[in-house]
């Protein structure tokens, strides 16, 4: 696969998680980063989408990064979507995987991350994969989360919760991609169709045989698909 035609790929992960999710992806696009967010095996306790895009802005400034392509799963597609709310000179587009405007957490979910930490967590690792996840897909996804801890899982999914910029989404001027499983019962694909709706350069793509974690299930496609956004 060819590079892309951006100086700068950073994947974005999302709540509970850190940049391992995109292993497939590291391997593909060359020079590309996915940063563990403050919070996630590194210092920091950020509890909004607002604080967690300022990470990714002072980063851009601190590596004079340009032309940067973001690319964020759940959690980290509102933190990019963010970004292109706030019309950063160093953006060219903006990839949301599985994730949305507008991402309510329903609280009895929250209050099991509180009081039963492990169980939940693997509810809802199992419930993040198309159809029967194999038990090493559900255990890996689970120890990222109990590496992340629980503090701050609860911080991210707080996070989500408050985020919304449904009604702002005219406003995003760069290209965006809205990619996501066509199984994913976190983020279901009304949530893509909104984005490429809303917003003026924007556009959904719906992979089958995939769930929320769509570029870890179906790598190769993901892969392809930002490719050619991305070379657009």
């Amino acid at each position: 696969m060819s590079s892309t035609t951006a100086s700068a790929l950073l994947f974005i992960h999302g709540a509970g998680c850190t940049g391992e999710v995109f292993s497939e992806q590291l391997r593909v696009f060359a020079g590309s980063r996915a940063p563990n967010l403050p919070g996630h095996l590194c210092a920091g306790s950020p509890a909004s989408i607002g604080e967690f895009a300022d990470a990714i802005a002072a980063l851009a400034q601190r590596e004079r990064l340009q032309n940067v392509a973001l690319a964020g799963h759940s959690m980290g597609g509102a933190i990019a979507l963010e970004l292109a709310l706030r019309r950063p000179q160093w953006l060219q587009s903006v990839v949301v995987l599985g994730g949305g405007a507008r991402m309510r957490v329903a609280p009895a979910f929250l209050d099991g991350l509180e009081a039963n930490f492990e169980e939940t967590a693997r509810t809802l690792a199992a419930g993040s994969f198309f159809a029967n996840p194999s038990a090493e897909r559900v255990d890996a996804a689970v120890a990222m989360m109990k590496t992340v801890g629980r503090a701050q899982t609860l911080r991210d999914f707080g996070a989500c919760d408050a985020f919304d910029v449904l009604e702002r989404l005219a406003e995003i001027a760069v290209p965006l991609l809205a990619l996501t499983g066509e199984e994913d019962r976190l983020m279901p694909p009304k949530f893509a169709s909104a984005l490429a709706d809303r917003v003026r350069s924007g556009r959904a793509r719906i992979l089958s045989g995939a769930g929320h974690f769509v570029m870890v299930e179906r790598p190769a496609e993901t892969n392809a698909t930002v490719a050619a956004f991305l070379e657009r």
